[in-house]
């Protein structure tokens, strides 16, 4: 078997053995993490950072305002949430009072035959 085609079909880990091997596979799982090569990454982020710093800049936010704005929907949301939980206990007893005694008039009812 040509060692070319082995290696195409085996991936460069199989190639190598030792030391070189496992620094080339834990390079691979780097990689593979990042989605990228840590270099070309890297400049990625920095480009997408200035992207997105000037587009902060024209519309006058800062990152503290994103932090409070998540703050203040996460409070809002909790608030309201157990407000509304507190509606469905009111309906769940003011269905009860009619539901109780009606099942347990039917099961008296429904007894005697």
């Amino acid at each position: 078997m040509d060692r070319h085609c082995g290696g195409l079909r085996e991936g460069p880990q199989k190639l190598m053995s030792g030391e070189t091997g496992d620094r080339l596979a834990m390079a691979d799982g780097v990689n593979r993490f990042l989605g990228d090569t840590p270099g070309r990454l890297i400049i990625k982020l920095l480009v997408v950072s200035i992207i997105v710093g000037f587009v902060m800049s024209a519309f006058g936010w800062s990152p503290y305002d994103i932090i409070y704005t998540i703050r203040n929907f996460v409070l809002d949301l909790w608030h309201s949430g157990f407000a509304a939980l507190g509606r469905v206990g009111d309906y769940l007893l003011i269905g009860a009072v009619v539901v109780i005694p009606a099942f347990i008039i039917l099961r008296i009812i429904s007894y005697r035959r």
